[in-house]
């Protein structure tokens, strides 16, 4: 009888944010063996995984999604038991200015990978179809937004309604996820979150930008009025939960997960700058407080307002809720990219040293 305490578990895109963040607790906090198949585009960074690297239990293969015959012969190797997909091309600002790359990587590559993981699939001894589990991990972001004075929140059933690039093709690849499930049978999940945050974060997003800008004495730039609403979840929280969701759900199930905290990005900037303040007063910036350094820029194209989730579903059904409120999650992250300067530096380099020098440093 196939035992499914010690499954093979291929994570793609495990040299990311999040990825990172579950292969670090599933051989922290398991027994698996892991396969972590990443292509290392700019925000792949294999120093998150260094604590974990020389484990037995861990392996990684450099290999892009879209390429068949190489994740084909990486099925055959390594005969995974459950597959985490979280390879994928993730900032709306890229995918407005470039969009190409997420169509290719979040449409083009979900494809092969499930048409790679169904054939492999088709062929398992039936005890091990039967526990086979292929989970989709994506974003609220393809249910559109709310009114920022609304109560409503994103469910499972709220209605798809992406608005960027970005969002459009990650709604596009969990439509195919569904369909692989009803046309051929894959035993498919699919997930979708709210914002993350916390350690290892690749600081082109909302909240490590502002930690390490203010920590410059750089500009803090706010789209718009900074009223958009976030709900935001800690890594490790969503670690806990996609780990709860890819051992206890049923095929063909979806989970939304979120970490109750609705923030306005303007007061996520302010509580950033608070803590700085405290934690790492800088008396050499002529200003008063890092809230100096806030800074309104022109809104991007299709912003937007709010995103809230309800995530009660998974609560009931599976016994999962956050364990960071925004408030300790924040500071353990603030912390956290205080402590860690040298995985900050060796980041600030190449691609992206030029991309947010153009992007995010208005004059």
């Amino acid at each position: 009888m196939f035992d499914c305490n010690f499954m093979n578990i291929l994570i793609t895109g495990g040299a990311g944010f999040i990825g990172s963040a579950v292969i670090r607790y599933l051989i922290n906090e398991t027994d698996h063996k892991i396969l972590n198949v990443d292509k290392l585009t700019y925000a792949g960074n294999l120093e998150s995984l260094a604590t974990i690297a020389n484990n037995s239990r861990y392996h990684f293969c450099q290999a892009d999604i879209s390429d068949q015959a190489h994740i084909t012969q990486l099925f055959k190797q390594f005969q995974p038991d459950t597959v985490m997909h979280l390879a994928a091309e993730s900032h709306v600002d890229r995918s407005i200015s470039s969009s190409a790359e997420f169509i290719q990587t979040n449409i083009v590559g979900t494809f092969q990978l499930l048409e790679i993981s169904r054939h492999y699939w088709e062929n398992l001894p039936e005890e091990k179809q039967h526990l086979f589990r292929f989970h989709h991990i994506s974003t609220d972001e393809v249910y559109g937004d709310l009114s920022d004075l609304s109560s409503e929140l994103f469910t499972e059933s709220t209605p798809y309604a992406p608005s960027s690039p970005y969002s459009a093709s990650k709604a596009s690849s969990d439509h195919l996820v569904r369909a692989w499930h009803r046309t051929y049978g894959l035993p498919v999940i699919i997930t979708n979150c709210s914002n993350n945050y916390g350690p290892y974060h690749f600081p082109e997003k909302l909240i490590p930008l502002t930690i390490l800008n203010a920590l410059q004495g750089k500009k803090l730039p706010l789209y718009g009025n900074g009223e958009q609403i976030r709900d935001w979840l800690y890594v490790e929280d969503h670690a806990r939960a996609l780990y709860q969701v890819v051992t206890k759900a049923k095929a063909g199930s979806t989970y939304n997960i979120g970490g109750h905290n609705e923030q306005k990005n303007i007061d996520v900037v302010k509580n950033i700058c608070t803590l700085l303040d405290e934690l790492a007063p800088n008396k050499t910036l002529g200003i008063k407080s890092y809230k100096d350094l806030i800074t309104f820029v022109p809104d991007r194209p299709g912003h937007d307002v709010r995103y809230a989730i309800d995530a009660s579903k998974i609560k009931q059904e599976l016994g999962w809720e956050p364990e960071e409120n925004f408030q300790s999650g924040l500071r353990k992250t603030v912390l956290w990219y205080l402590n860690n300067q040298d995985w900050v530096n060796h980041i600030l380099t190449g691609e992206y040293q030029k991309w947010i020098q153009q992007q995010y440093h208005p004059q």
